[in-house]
């Protein structure tokens, strides 16, 4: 694909970024606050993951109550108020049936437009970013709002902390119109890709058919998140770097020319390991984990809005986002930032907190 830098860029049709919102329920849980309920501590946590604190929902707020937050901020941000469709990434829906997005549709006052739920755990927004590129590009939208949202604290074992002190909650949309391939915002090209024969490395065992089928009672422990960290980890990193080069090199984009990384906001250990294989300083990594925690289909969008917002990602400059999850399900895409103002939600940090 043509450099959109130059003269003959491409001016072919395009998915391009209009708007970003972001929204953080209300209850910070710092590393302390952990600590005193299992066994681990703030040092441990910061150590092997870079995270310092987290947001979880109060009882009572779901995931879709944080993506209409979130979506209605996008919606500001792009100065827009009606969309085509919506596609909503989460792997903590608000009830296994119906999908939560024509709920969240609903809320924001959309009217009848299509609605529907991608589960690619924290590869989701890559996925629902390129399938909502797709609906575009088919004519089928001219417009459409994405969101990653998540409530993982519903879904962790309180007593483990390889998997407690990792997640958190939030949420983050972008509002996508059809447009043309050299405009800044123009999602210049996507790679995705999957390997189901790892699927038990991230995974909620129980609840659905698989378990139901067998004829086994139900296990409450069945009921909880479950990942196998060290595993995880080298896949992420090969994942991530083989899908960022493969799209890098067809854009013709050389590692050191990538302004910004802005990759799946797991681990810190794993953000530089990917920067590293691709050439990319690892100051040019954006990182917000250590304030939110892991956040899966919500953590790049949250990630983008910091960062914008900080002064880190500005207008003109190269970015590359690229996401591992469950599945195993990976994918990148990239675009030269465009001059949006993100709309924010970030709750005022308590008094107790000491960095």
């Amino acid at each position: 694909m043509t450099d959109p830098h130059r003269p003959e860029a491409d001016a072919r049709p395009a998915a391009v970024l209009r708007g970003l919102g972001t929204f953080l329920p209300p209850r910070v849980v710092t590393n302390h606050e952990l600590s005193e309920r299992m066994d681990t501590s703030d040092e441990w946590i910061r150590t092997r993951t870079g995270i310092r604190e987290r947001y979880w929902v109060e009882p009572g707020t779901a995931t879709g109550d944080l993506a209409v937050e979130a979506g209605a901020r996008a919606l500001k941000s792009a100065g827009v108020d009606t969309v085509d469709a919506v596609v909503l990434a989460t792997t903590t829906p608000d009830h296994p049936c119906p999908a939560t997005a024509p709920w969240v549709a609903a809320r924001l006052g959309l009217g009848r437009v299509p609605a529907y739920d991608i589960a690619a755990v924290c590869a989701g927004f890559v996925y629902a970013l390129a399938n909502a590129a797709g609906l575009i590009l088919a004519g089928v939208a001219d417009r459409v709002l994405v969101i990653g949202a998540e409530t993982y604290s519903s879904i962790l074992d309180p007593a483990d902390r390889n998997t407690a002190v990792i997640f958190g909650d939030g949420a983050g949309a972008v509002v996508l119109e059809a447009g043309r391939a050299d405009e800044p915002g123009a999602l210049l090209g996507f790679d995705l890709g999957s390997d189901g024969g790892q699927h038990d490395l991230i995974a909620i065992p129980g609840g659905g058919s698989r378990q139901r089928s067998g004829g086994n009672p139900p296990d409450p422990a069945g009921s909880y998140f479950t990942m196998q960290g060290k595993r995880v980890f080298v896949q992420a990193v090969t994942s991530m770097g083989g899908s960022s080069r493969a799209l890098l090199e067809r854009l013709g984009w050389a590692g050191d020319t990538v302004d910004r990384l802005v990759g799946h906001q797991a681990n810190v250990r794993i953000l530089h390991a990917v920067a590293d294989d691709l050439g990319i300083d690892r100051e040019r990594a954006i990182v917000n984990l250590d304030r939110v925690g892991n956040t899966s289909a919500a953590s790049i969008p949250l990630a983008l809005a910091d960062a914008a917002a900080a002064g880190d990602l500005r207008p003109g400059e190269r970015v590359l986002l690229t996401a591992f999850g469950g599945g195993l399900a990976w994918g990148s895409t990239a675009l030269v930032w465009p001059d949006i103002n993100p709309n924010r939600h970030h709750p005022t940090r308590p008094e107790r907190w000491t960095p």
